[in-house]
C-alpha cells in the first residue's frame, strides 16, 4: 500500500511532464531544474527542523513535501522510480 501511493504520486508528476497543465506548480518545477533542486534543499532543512523539536505531524507533513519535490527532480531527470526501488533492494543484500 505504501509503495502504491508513492508510485501513484510519481505517475502524476510524469503525467504533468507529458501533459503540462497551465498554472501547475509541478509543471513550473519541471521546467526549472534549479528551482526544483532548491525546493529539495529547503524541504530537507524543514524535515531536519521538524525532527529536532516540532510535532510528529509536522515531521510527517515536511517528509511528504520532501518526497514530492524529490520525485519532481527524478522525473525531470528521466529517472524511473523503479531505479530507486532497485537500489534500495540492492542495499538490503
Amino acid at each position: 500500500m505504501m509503495q502504491d501511493i508513492l508510485d501513484e504520486l510519481y505517475a502524476v508528476i510524469v503525467d504533468r511532464k507529458v501533459n503540462p497543465t497551465p498554472g501547475s506548480y509541478t509543471v513550473k518545477l519541471l521546467a526549472d531544474a534549479d528551482e526544483a533542486l532548491k525546493k529539495v534543499g529547503e524541504e530537507a532543512v524543514e524535515v531536519i527542523l521538524a525532527g529536532k523539536g516540532q510535532s510528529d505531524q509536522r515531521l510527517v507533513e515536511e517528509s511528504a513535501d520532501l518526497l514530492y519535490h524529490l520525485f519532481v527532480v527524478l522525473v525531470a531527470r528521466g529517472i524511473p522510480l523503479d531505479a530507486v526501488w532497485e537500489e534500495l533492494q540492492q542495499r538490503r543484500k
